[in-house]
């Protein structure tokens, strides 16, 4: 007699209207999980996409929040819960870029703060705010997301507020997944390298026998390369690894290429 297979936990995606976020939403929901889709703005794009997921069977809804704002976080959070259910799985793929390359002393105030607050203090608020149910299910899986070498942190010329916001939040992964492995809790980071606009959004199949010789593994990397990493970190399986730095790059290096 098959065993019933148990139902996966609801996730959460931070920035999961577009880009990569995006199709890591959709390969969640295509084995199985409940989805919040997590946005700031772009209403019908994330609403488009929650019927897209709802068509494949599965529950998913769309949340307004902007990450970097704690009392927005902890409302979604309880709103999630309310809708959803706890979510269990938390990625969190959004996070400000400064597309203008910039020494550190010409950043604004402005500017500083929101490359901090939006890619360093909303890793902290979110798990502020879903670690207590987590520890109440005795699991958990916090994904968030860096920059090849943020693990050694090396600084990255004209990227800097950038790069110390993600080299602080390489050591807030770590320090989470050191705290709250007793809980049955795992926090990783997954780095992914040089992901063109045009190739966020697709799979794998579709880079194929495409040359791309700024890769070294010959084809573009695409959201469906992160999707992949993500999926198998968000699993029951995967509790043997935490606190990682998991480079997804094709072998890329974005801070030495860009010097």
């Amino acid at each position: 007699m098959e065993m019933e297979r148990e139902p996966l936990p609801v996730a959460l995606v931070t920035g999961g209207n577009h880009g990569i976020a995006r199709v890591i939403c959709t390969h969640l929901a295509q084995v199985g999980y409940p989805v919040a889709v997590n946005y700031r703005s772009g209403e019908a794009a994330a609403r488009a996409l929650v019927r897209e997921l709802q068509e494949q069977g599965v529950p998913a809804e769309a949340f307004a929040a902007d990450v970097s704002q704690p009392d927005a976080v902890q409302r979604m959070a309880l709103q999630v819960q309310a809708s959803l259910g706890a979510p269990l799985v938390l990625v969190h793929a959004a996070g400000p870029f400064i597309d203008e390359r910039k020494r550190v002393d010409t950043y604004s105030e402005d500017q500083w703060r929101a490359m901090i607050d939006g890619n360093l203090s909303s890793a902290f608020y979110l798990a502020r705010a879903v670690v207590p149910g987590m520890r109440a299910a005795h699991f958990g899986r916090i994904i968030t997301f860096g920059f090849p070498r943020s693990q050694d942190a090396s600084g990255w010329p004209l990227r800097g507020a950038y790069a110390a916001a993600k080299t602080g939040l390489v050591s807030l992964t770590r320090t989470m997944a050191l705290e709250l492995a007793q809980d049955g809790i795992t926090a990783n980071m997954v780095v992914p390298g040089n992901v063109r606009p045009d190739f966020k959004e697709k799979e794998i199949a579709e880079a194929r026998g495409i040359h791309d010789p700024q890769t070294p593994i010959g084809r573009p990397a695409t959201g469906g390369d992160l999707a992949r990493a993500v999926l198998f970190l968000a699993t029951r399986e995967a509790d043997a690894i935490t606190g990682a730095v998991l480079e997804v790059t094709g072998g890329v290096d974005v801070v030495r290429s860009q010097r």
